[in-house]
């Protein structure tokens, strides 16, 4: 008989593999998991589907946007332990479910070949809409299908084995951001400076905003998520929905 799955993850991989919509996403929703993770000797991969051009708040020119939030994710990235950083070049908030999206989030999880994919939920928050941005889902249910079917079948997209000698790849399991079932939070209050450093690397996004309030309300965030997981009080959590694939 076939054990039930459980919500609780791997101790430890090697190599784990993000994958979501705009630079930026997996600060707010996901750096101080990643900083642990880099703390504990994981070789984490950033891949951020879009450049972000459509993001901002000022009158930057948007033939500019683009390389500036590039810029901003590698440093981001750095904070927190991440060298790799690769981005697909799709159009910022015009994602859509396509099958060129799942061939080239299954290129890449056959090139990095992690043990772990943290991505988006496809699924609606209805009680926190701004979690729920078309292009986060587009994100979240692309990467879902990649990692299955299509990144473990090596009939599916075939010109990744024929013509690139990409290998398939059976991703074990798949951490959620922003899931309206998450059942696994992770303590990052030892590290949330951290993550608040890659946040305000992200100056053409956060630059607009009174000293101190981006702390505060992410800060205020993560305190109700630890809360809301049973972690004591005073610490800060990040929340994901763990499923088992392999």
């Amino acid at each position: 008989m076939t054990p039930p799955l459980t919500a609780d993850p791997a101790a430890h991989v090697e190599r784990a593999l993000c994958v979501l919509a705009h630079p930026d996403d997996v600060d707010f929703g996901s750096a101080g998991t990643v900083a642990l993770w880099t703390a504990a000797g994981t070789e984490v991969t950033y891949c951020v589907v879009t450049d972000g051009d459509a993001g901002g708040f000022d009158d930057t020119p948007r033939e500019q946007m683009g390389p500036l939030r590039q810029a901003e994710q590698r440093a981001a990235a750095a904070t927190v332990g991440v060298t790799d950083v690769r981005f697909l070049g799709y159009p910022d908030g015009r994602l859509e479910l396509s099958l060129d999206l799942r061939r080239d989030i299954s290129r890449m999880i056959r090139q990095v070949r992690p043990q772990r994919v943290l991505t988006s939920s496809p699924e609606r928050v209805w009680d926190r809409i701004g979690a729920s941005h078309p292009d986060h889902m587009a994100v979240g249910e692309s990467t879902l299908r990649a990692v299955y079917p299509d990144a473990r079948n090596p009939f599916a997209f075939p010109e990744l084995l024929i013509d690139e000698g990409l290998e398939a790849w059976t991703v074990p399991e798949v951490w959620l951001g922003a899931s309206p079932r998450a059942d696994h939070a992770v303590d990052v209050t030892d590290v949330v400076d951290r993550k608040f450093a890659a946040l305000n690397s992200h100056i053409t996004q956060v630059s607009h905003q009174p000293a101190g309030r981006l702390e505060e309300f992410v800060g205020g965030w993560m305190r109700q998520t630890a809360r809301a997981h049973g972690l004591p009080d005073g610490r800060m959590a990040e929340a994901f929905h763990v499923v088992h694939t392999a």
